[in-house]
């Protein structure tokens, strides 16, 4: 088949494409014969309404608490508080003196990310510290 002259009709064929089937020809203009143009078929809107679930709860803080051990000397679990979290010497000896009459003291709260951090950085120092959820 050679190339078609100039002012030439299209052949059917030329025009089918991907969509074409049977019972069904193209006509020139981008139409197909047995397809109906303003057949349009719409669905009834569905509205999800919110379950008790999707209820969003505030954001609750995450505690950084650090337990006693009978290893790590008082005068550095208070260096490292101090260094950690930039507490002052009289804050930090505070909590030190919780840990170690209380056997815990919160030392940290915040974001979920924030208390992993914090709970990841005092096992770096050879400190016990565990997160929980503020209840």
């Amino acid at each position: 088949m050679g190339p078609r002259p100039a002012g030439a009709p299209l052949a059917g064929a030329d025009l089918a494409g991907p969509g074409v089937g049977a019972g069904h020809q193209a006509l020139p203009g981008g139409r197909i014969r047995g397809m109906s143009a303003t057949a349009t078929t719409t669905a009834p809107v569905e509205v999800d309404r919110p379950s008790d679930e999707d209820i969003a709860l505030p954001d609750v803080p995450w505690l950084v608490i650090v337990w006693n051990d009978p290893i790590n000397l008082m005068s550095y679990v208070t260096y490292v508080f101090q260094k950690l979290f930039g507490y002052s010497y009289h804050k930090a000896s505070k909590l030190m003196l919780d840990v170690h009459h209380k056997g815990k003291a919160i030392v940290s709260s915040g974001s979920r990310e924030k208390a992993e951090l914090d709970t990841y950085r005092l096992h770096a120092h050879g400190l016990w510290a565990t997160m929980q959820q503020d209840a």
